[in-house]
């Protein structure tokens, strides 16, 4: 893979030229910032921008005016070659909250290992129905901790408005939710973007997690799509690697509160 290409390839087609996540939200370009505007319950954040030492500072400050008058807590999605290369230290300067790093891993649909099988009495299911929304949700609370009112509320909304627009599964041990994922399918582009792998905890390490990555892989193979992303955690890394994924840069979500 052609690390430079691809990965200018991605800034175009999914940042500078980003697409809103879920029918309730929209992309808004001003001056050199792309930012997805949305409810209070969906994604509102800063996707991309193309910006210098001396516009860097009143670009910061215009989103949070903006974000803020909407009383809107909002993500600066900071990518590691975003430009200036202090943009990082600006954002914490101007009041954002650093979250951990992760790692944008890009896989070539035709090179990765998608013969992944879940273990023995685990079977994974496509999620279609609000039922299946609180399985997915339900797994995410117990595998990370974290509230998953949002995720329940734009995955319904994706599935009822949209449903080409994502692919989620849930896998199950007998009647019991143990692990899902979801992917979302970027169209006119050849990204689809893999998220929210989770696995609860007594169930990690049996190969669940490789294999849902797979089922999706093999879905983006059927649909046309060439590359997949991820945007991995360091748990989630080295399996991805040996699935074929590479790393292309890193990426840190500022947080902003008003």
């Amino acid at each position: 893979m052609d690390h430079t290409a691809v990965l200018a390839l991605y800034d175009r087609d999914m940042r500078e030229g980003a697409q809103p996540d879920s029918p309730e939200s929209r992309i808004e370009r001003v001056g050199k910032v792309v930012r997805q505007v949305s409810s209070e319950q969906g994604w509102n954040g800063v996707v991309w921008s193309d910006l210098d030492a001396g516009g860097a500072d009143a670009a910061i400050a215009e989103q949070i005016s903006y974000f803020s008058g909407l009383g809107r807590e909002f993500e600066w999605k900071l990518y590691g070659h975003d430009l200036p290369v202090d943009l990082g230290q600006r954002l914490r300067t101007a009041g954002f909250t650093a979250q951990p790093e992760e790692t944008l891993m890009i896989g070539e649909v035709a090179d990765l290992t998608l013969d992944a099988e879940p273990p023995e009495g685990v079977r994974i299911l496509p999620v279609t129905d609000r039922a299946g929304v609180d399985l997915v949700a339900d797994v995410h609370e117990a595998a990370f901790g974290t509230d998953s009112t949002r995720l329940r509320h734009q995955l319904l909304a994706q599935l009822t408005a949209d449903p080409d627009s994502v692919v989620a599964v849930v896998a199950l041990a007998g009647d019991t939710p143990v692990s899902a994922a979801r992917m979302e399918l970027v169209p006119g582009t050849r990204f689809a973007g893999l998220w929210g792998g989770g696995t609860v905890e007594a169930w990690r390490g049996r190969g669940i997690y490789r294999a849902l990555v797979a089922v999706r892989a093999r879905e983006a193979v059927e649909r046309g799509y060439r590359y997949l992303q991820v945007d991995a955690m360091p748990a989630s890394r080295p399996i991805l690697e040996r699935l074929g994924f590479e790393p292309l840069t890193t990426t840190t979500p500022y947080l902003h509160t008003p």
